[in-house]
């Protein structure tokens, strides 16, 4: 009898600390949501900024483009005349 006393208190210890493990995980669960949604919240801010850089950078890159093509145009034109 003593023995079955001893396992009643051993399970509801356990169950206790299963309760307060899933509690745990629970908060770890929120926190970690938490801390993903401004992870995502500032991934799309550098998206954003990396669209507004690459648009400058090729229009930049356009233009070294075409003053290249229009400088060796005008020195072919030249060599030829």
């Amino acid at each position: 009898m003593a023995t079955a006393k001893r396992n009643t208190v051993t399970a509801k210890q356990s169950v206790e600390l299963a309760l307060e493990a899933l509690d745990r995980i629970a908060s770890h669960e929120k926190e970690c949501g938490e801390r993903w949604a401004e992870t995502v919240a500032e991934l799309k801010g550098l998206r954003k900024a990396t669209d507004a850089h690459s648009a400058r950078w090729e229009r930049l890159a356009w233009l070294v483009i075409g003053t290249v093509v229009s400088a060796s145009v005008a020195v072919v034109t030249i060599q030829l005349t």
